[in-house]
């Protein structure tokens, strides 16, 4: 069925309507976008979109981002009028309160029809980007006839605005991402005030010079948006269609202007915009031919994903790309094979370089990674030799050159993880994290599997100096929510923490990687970085310290430990390569690794901050010692700076000695 222009007016007012209700009943929220938007988004659910209410997660469904996160209703109007399970209307009357899926910003994860969590401005853009390279991908690697879609997205001023959208659009311009298309809610207003307040740049002559195609249309007049979304599903490039758009159209007195961006429209406005769309009806009430006008677009997804579903089960490709949708991972036998002769070697190796080693060995047995660089592959070492490049004149490839853009790249991979069917990882320096330090937090709130390799992890870089150190950057990101951050010691844990981070399937994962050289301290034993930490050397003796070290100081915790026993000082050495992981253990392991006595001292190493630490070492003797940076570092090699800062022998022994003796 065609819905002729006559009734897509009724059902656009139906999102206004359901959206000023909403907020108005929360007394709070944005209904100006959903209301500007409504025609536009009527259009593409009518016209364009393919979906299929009955089954969200349906691997070939067009993707649809709602960049401008904060017009949440919008998107929670669309899937209740065309039949999806959630939101209900009863979701939707709760709008922003608690127990309510419908929160003031769509979240991933609390309904199945929203790809992606939004609300940090640019970064649907740049997802979006991310899950357009994923199709291109997996196109590439199953065949148009099991991937075709398009991936479409609502964005404001505020998402072009924000520096990711310049590195989101300069990639998607690269890549030629053709079935990626932004609907740009062009209506020149942001919380302060009128758009030219703060900007006067040409934007659809920005995307030009990209290489995206730029359409323009009355973002209400009906045919008129027909017209620009046909050319942009038409067009092989990514695609911005400049939607001149009221925002809060339909409120007689506030439309156009920005007091309608953020706040409720309050009740006589609310009576004078019904009044003014001819909406005759009750608050969060929808007329049943109106309703039914809505879920026939619903409907029409069945047949699409019946056919698909049919060519899949058809296809000797099939069960591989329901395995990769479903993030299931391959048989990791082969791989646990080869790791375990690694343990009968004795290698000395930089973390980095180790990192690169157990790529050559994941990468050919898990298809479905993808890897990447923000420009640094070879500082980062994360290109393995099964790799090829994924560009515009080979989807297929599986490492991706991202350029100077680790926002950019970060946010790509939260959408390509998101899509399903790839493991994304990329790689920067550590301390280049603060610049992609958002979509991180958006990773763990997401709970994707996204995979950050971040090298030249401390004062070990050496010559580069204090801007590259990053002395305070893994602690940081100890703070993240649902993040896990791994500092691994040598090439064994960080073969561990490489499969502990692909068998994290909603949990991101950090791999903290050094630039120096390091002796291989396990030569035997189980998975152990699993526990997140475990005792590597055993005290000779009775016990009186523990030493606490990741990365590159457990070798040094292992020779303190020598000079300490040397004295008769019996010492333990615990390795740490994931505090996150240690914390969900139970009571009795953790009591085992760190047993609750206070006359034993505990000893933190780690070249970095030391606060954070206090919290496995302040219960011990004296408050314990926390062995650490907490200050800038300097430009020198590496062997230097580590004397200069005291991680030495001759340096932490005496501070141990003192603190028994006091």
């Amino acid at each position: 069925m065609t819905l002729a222009s006559d009734r897509l007016a009724p059902m656009a007012n139906a999102i206004r309507a359901l959206s000023m209700d909403a907020v108005q009943a929360a007394n709070s929220g944005h209904p100006g976008m959903p209301m500007g938007m409504a025609d536009v988004a009527t259009v593409l659910f009518a016209k364009f979109l393919k979906f299929d209410p009955a089954n969200p997660k349906w691997a070939d469904r067009d993707r649809f981002v709602l960049s401008a996160g904060h017009g949440s209703m919008l998107i929670y109007s669309l899937l209740h009028l065309t039949g999806y399970a959630s939101p209900t209307l009863e979701d939707i009357k709760n709008f922003r309160q608690m127990g309510s899926v419908c929160a003031g910003h769509p979240e991933n994860f609390l309904i199945e029809g929203i790809e992606c969590t939004t609300g940090p401005l640019g970064q649907g853009v740049a997802m979006a980007v991310g899950m357009a390279m994923a199709e291109r991908h997996l196109a590439a690697t199953f065949g148009d006839d099991l991937v075709d879609h398009n991936t479409w997205v609502i964005a404001g001023d505020g998402c072009l605005m924000e520096g990711v959208n310049h590195e989101a659009i300069g990639l998607a311009g690269t890549l030629k991402l053709g079935r990626l298309k932004v609907l740009w809610d062009d209506n020149k207003i942001t919380i302060d005030g009128d758009a030219s307040l703060s900007t006067s740049e040409d934007i659809p002559a920005r995307y030009r010079a990209s290489g995206w195609d730029v359409f323009e249309c009355d973002g209400h007049d009906f045919a008129d948006i027909e017209r620009a979304l046909g050319q942009a599903a038409a067009s092989d490039k990514p695609t911005l269609v400049a939607c001149r758009t009221l925002i809060g159209k339909g409120s007689p007195n506030k439309q156009g202007g920005h007091d309608v961006h953020g706040s409720p429209l309050g009740d006589a406005e609310i009576a004078a915009t019904r009044e003014n769309i001819g909406w005759a009806h009750a608050p969060f009430e929808i007329p049943a031919e109106i309703l039914a006008d809505w879920r026939s677009l619903g409907e029409k997804g069945a047949k699409l994903r019946a056919e698909w579903d049919a060519r899949l089960a058809a296809s000797d490709k099939g069960a591989e790309l329901t395995r990769r949708m479903n993030g299931e991972l391959p048989s990791g036998d082969e791989a646990a094979k080869t790791f375990a002769g690694w343990l009968e070697s004795e290698t000395t190796v930089a973390t980095r370089k180790a990192s690169e080693n157990v790529l050559n060995v994941l990468a050919p047995l898990v298809p479905e990674m993808v890897g990447g660089s923000a420009d640094l592959t070879g500082s980062n070492n994360t290109k393995a030799k099964c790799q090829s490049a994924f560009s515009a004149k080979d989807y297929a490839g599986r490492y991706v050159y991202y350029g100077i853009r680790e926002f950019g790249m970060s946010a790509a991979m939260n959408g390509m993880a998101l899509h399903g069917g790839v493991i994304p990882y990329g790689g920067t320096f550590l301390i280049f994290s603060d610049y992609a330090r958002n979509a991180i937090r958006m990773s763990a709130l997401q709970q994707t599997r996204v995979i950050y390799v971040l090298t030249h992890d401390s004062i070990g870089l050496g010559e580069d100096g204090p801007t590259h150190q990053p002395v305070e950057t893994v602690m940081s990101l100890r703070l993240i929510p649902n993040l896990n951050v791994f500092r691994p010691a040598d090439v064994i844990e960080t073969a561990e923490c490489w499969q502990i981070a692909l068998e994290s399937a909603e949990t991101p994962s950090v791999l903290a990687l050094t630039r120096q050289n390091l002796p291989q301290l396990r030569t035997s034993g189980e998975m152990l970085s699993a526990r997140g930490a475990y005792t590597l050397r055993r005290a000779e003796g009775d016990r009186k310290v523990i030493l606490i070290a990741t990365g590159s100081e457990v070798e040094l915790a292992v020779k303190v430990q020598s000079a300490l026993q040397a004295q008769g000082i019996g010492a333990d050495v615990v390795s740490m390569p994931c505090m996150e992981l240690f914390e969900a253990q139970d009571a009795a392991y953790k009591h085992e690794v760190l047993p609750s006595d206070p006359s034993i001292l505990r000893v933190s190493i780690e070249a970095g901050v030391t606060h954070g630490w206090e919290r496995f070492t302040a219960f011990s003797l004296g408050g314990g010692l926390n062995i650490g940076l907490d200050r800038f570092g300097a430009s020198a090699p590496a062997k230097v700076l580590f004397e200069r800062f005291g991680f030495t022998v001759d340096a932490i022994v005496p501070q141990v000695l003192e603190k028994l003796s006091s």
